[in-house]
């Protein structure tokens, strides 16, 4: 039966549908990803159009149709406007977008991920910790949320908790010296950093910087993981990569 739903969430995507409309893709508080069709928002007119843009937050009325969901109407609570303006900034949030579509689903649990991509692009629009730092921390975290966490508590192989030197993506965590198993060398200090994100609540992510040297741990990491364990090709990263080659060296 159709009906009129309220629901909080963030732009995730948008696409041109034809002359005049757009589907946008939401990440909600309610209803975790779904889609919905926004009739006329290409229309300079349309009351539609600011609100259909990517990383718009706010509150959306639609109408759940039999097979997809109409916007009505919508509240802006946040814009994320100063994204808009660099270029950069645009690229990570892109990816911290699609990112959050890839791993989200209709009809499940997804708030502590809208909250975690929330707080990850008022860090990006703050810029008071290293945009490079942003993206690790809310990699190694949104891949926590959706149930594919690093292990950096204990040993992957025998559970020890004493001299975890190691990472082993493959394995899926850190490794001890015994053992031996791994292939990136982890600092006592990145070891710190690895679990502080992973067992910290999202409103503390975004408070602290590192060295040079844990910051690239920390993307040797993670990039190791993420190409055992997600394996797919996200199209912003096309742009970050020539945004920020750095990143993948």
């Amino acid at each position: 039966m159709s009906q009129e739903i309220k629901v909080t969430g963030m732009v995730l995507q948008a696409g041109n549908i034809g002359e005049y409309d757009k589907r946008i893709v939401l990440l909600t508080k309610e209803r975790g990803r779904i889609s919905a069709f926004a009739r006329g928002a290409k229309k300079a007119t349309s009351q539609y159009a600011a609100a259909c843009q990517p990383f718009t937050f706010g509150e959306f009325s639609l109408y759940e149709g039999k097979n997809s969901f109409n916007l009505m109407w919508a509240g802006v609570e946040n814009y994320f406007d100063t994204l808009k303006k660099d270029l950069d900034l645009i690229y990570y949030a892109s990816y911290f977008c699609e990112l959050a579509s890839y791993l989200t689903r209709e009809n499940n649990d997804e708030l502590e991920i809208l909250k975690l991509l929330y707080q990850t692009l008022r860090a990006l629009e703050k810029k008071t910790i290293d945009i490079e730092l942003v993206r690790c921390i809310y990699e190694i975290k949104i891949l926590a949320l959706y149930g594919i966490g690093i292990e950096a508590s204990r040993c992957v192989k025998c559970g020890s908790r004493e001299d975890l030197i190691w990472f082993d993506a493959r394995e899926s965590g850190v490794v001890c010296n015994k053992c031996e198993h791994g292939k990136v060398k982890v600092s006592p200090a990145t070891l710190y950093t690895l679990q502080y994100i992973l067992y910290s609540s999202i409103e503390k992510l975004y408070t602290f910087k590192v060295s040079a040297d844990v910051l690239w741990e920390l993307k040797k990491i993670i990039r190791d993981y993420m190409r055992y364990h997600v394996n797919h090709e996200f199209k912003s990263l096309l742009f970050l990569f020539v945004v920020c080659r750095e990143f993948f060296q």
